[in-house]
């Protein structure tokens, strides 16, 4: 009997056991369909330079493709390389979705090539929109370096000197004499270096610079170099951008310009 008893006790022990080991056993109820071959697909990112973008949405044939509002500076995707696009002409709409603003919709259409990457830069003000999709030529490199290329989507009303872009590690111009919305093509650069870039007029020495307001006590206000401090990855695509309101470091007149980066892959 209390052997009886013992192999009654060891059942039931086993049989919890194996039910335990199957309760925490974790598996996947996929509700959505994974996409993970883009050979067919075009990619897309989108960088908002707008002055003053607040709650931007942006639809591609009617349909909205990002989940948190884009403002000034935002970048779609924030993580990630792009988002996934079928190929060929694609209407595409960016828009504030707060009812009283005062932003104007940009609707323009876009032809799309699978196996394809671009980025579409958002720009000028609010109260005129404009944009521009360039196809970028994404190359991985084979060593350990990463490429760079440079956007200006500085804004202006009246026309801006180009502008050069400075290394302080290479001390020298690494893009030269790029005007307002153009876009350069991808340099080789060294990875894992930190390095510093500054905003230029081409051909001058001289560092374009931010005026911040004086704030009580203080009477006089400050002007800071618009830099840069980056430290590229190995076999990473990255675009500088230069953007923000272009106006002369005049006293009393804020300045709100600045460099950003992010990676095309």
């Amino acid at each position: 009997m209390k052997s009886i008893k013992k192999i009654f006790i060891y059942g039931t022990f086993s049989l919890l056991s194996a039910g335990l080991m199957v309760s925490c056993t974790k598996t996947f109820d996929e509700k959505t369909v994974q996409q993970t071959d883009f050979n067919n697909s075009a990619i897309v990112q989108v960088y908002v330079a707008t002055v003053n973008a607040d709650r931007n949405y942006i639809y591609v044939d009617a349909n909205q493709v990002n989940g948190a509002k884009l403002i000034s500076g935002s970048l779609f995707p924030s993580v990630g390389y792009g988002f996934n696009v079928t190929p060929g002409i694609k209407s595409f709409l960016v828009r504030d979705t707060l009812s009283a603003t005062t932003q104007l919709p940009l609707t323009f259409s876009q032809n799309l090539h699978f196996r394809q990457h671009y980025t579409v830069f958002m720009y000028d003000t609010i109260t005129s929109p404009k944009q521009k999709t360039v196809q970028d030529n994404i190359v991985i490199p084979a060593d350990t370096t990463a490429r760079l290329r440079f956007a200006n989507f500085v804004y202006s009303p009246v026309a801006v000197p180009a502008i050069d872009v400075y290394s302080a590690r290479k001390q020298t111009n690494v893009f030269t004499n790029v005007a307002v919305t153009d876009v350069t093509d991808f340099i080789q650069y060294a990875s894992g270096v930190t390095d510093t870039f500054y905003i230029r007029p081409t051909g001058t020495t001289t560092n374009l610079q931010n005026y911040t307001p004086p704030t009580a006590p203080a009477t006089v206000g400050t002007f800071n170099d618009i830099r840069l401090i980056f430290t590229p990855t190995q076999k990473r695509n990255y675009t500088i951008v230069f953007r923000g309101g272009f106006r002369s470091a005049i006293t009393n007149i804020p300045t709100v310009r600045t460099l950003s980066v992010f990676a095309n892959y």
